[in-house]
């Protein structure tokens, strides 16, 4: 799958393995996690709202639209949060989190 972002600088930096929804992705070290999440995918992530997928808005954490979740449950802001090997990252909010929000 082609990403919306597209590396033109910095990319000897060393590859940082990661997984979404279940699926393997990569970033390089020092990336931002919406950043390595746009350049794997087309969006960040699906709205909790039901409105569609989102990408992330002010790149600077004051806006509230780049929240991602880890497997477990986790809320991270992804423009703030530095790319981590051992993240599991998923892009619909928990149902066991927001039950009212997903329809449960």
């Amino acid at each position: 799958m082609q990403g919306r972002f597209l590396r033109l600088a910095e990319t000897e930096r060393p590859t940082v393995q990661f997984v979404v929804d279940g699926r393997r992705a990569q970033g390089l070290e020092g990336d931002t996690l919406l950043v390595a999440l746009m350049c794997a995918g087309a969006h960040l992530r699906e709205s909790e709202f039901g409105d569609g997928p989102r990408a992330g808005f002010c790149l600077m954490g004051a806006c509230q639209d780049c929240w991602v979740w880890t497997d477990d449950g986790r809320r991270l802001r992804a423009c703030t949060t530095t790319l981590q090997a051992d993240h599991r990252i998923v892009t619909r909010q928990p149902a066991s989190r927001w039950p009212h929000v997903n329809g449960v």
